[in-house]
């Protein structure tokens, strides 16, 4: 069990995915600044996904996830107001057990989850399938969206593309906070291709008909 400043955000956040901030709430420039005075392998804060609420304004938040991922403090830039620019990195899993407001942000009770591949045999044959139906996916985004999409190089390590995948398909928080949950980079993966299937179909059925509004509509990965 650890304590961690926690900053709730309207997206989920994945082990080895870069995550830029601005941070210019009171309560988060607090933190941060709290952040900054630890040893440098200690800043570090946990993301969590917002269930119901909004990011800013008092009491805006009323229920979070409770599986997260930490993010570490990579660069950051500060202003003479006070706001910072922050560059972090997703690294570790976890799973909030009590929430505190006895400061001006929240902290939190976690217990740290492993992120492992699981079956590695498995894995690695979940991993080629869905390989294959994230570039079949893209292409399918691409022609929905009258755009090309270049697939970008997929890692040959299971669990980051379990990762990668998941962070960059086009989907609802829901979603994507289900496949942040799953136990292992297999059942990840496993869940993975049948939502790239998915999506990937409905995709195909849209564009196999006329669908003008679609077509002009612009579509992005961010």
């Amino acid at each position: 069990m650890a304590v961690l400043p926690l900053f709730p955000l309207g997206l989920v956040l994945f082990p080895g995915l870069v995550l830029p901030l601005h941070v210019f709430e009171e309560r988060y420039r607090d933190m941060i600044r709290d952040l900054l005075e630890l040893p440098e392998q200690e800043r570090q804060f946990g993301v969590l996904a917002i269930r119901e609420g909004r990011e800013t304004g008092v009491d805006g938040i009323s229920a979070l996830y409770e599986v997260g991922c930490t993010a570490r403090l990579r660069e950051v830039e500060s202003y003479e107001d006070g706001r910072f620019d922050l560059v972090t990195v997703g690294t570790e899993l976890f799973r909030l057990k009590e929430l505190h407001t006895d400061r001006t942000y929240f902290t939190g009770d976690v217990e740290w989850l492993p992120d492992e591949v699981g079956d590695a045999q498995e894995a690695d044959v979940l991993a080629a399938s869905v390989g294959v139906a994230f570039v079949e996916y893209l292409e399918a985004l691409g022609a929905a969206s009258n755009q090309e999409i270049e697939a970008p190089e997929l890692p040959d390590d299971p669990l980051v593309l379990s990762h990668l995948v998941a962070a960059t398909m086009l989907l609802d928080l829901a979603d994507r906070q289900e496949l942040l949950a799953q136990a292992d980079g297999r059942t990840r993966l496993r869940r993975e291709l049948s939502v790239l299937r998915r999506e990937g179909g409905f995709l195909r059925t849209l564009t196999a008909a006329p669908a003008p509004e679609l077509s002009r509509t612009p579509v992005s990965l961010n």
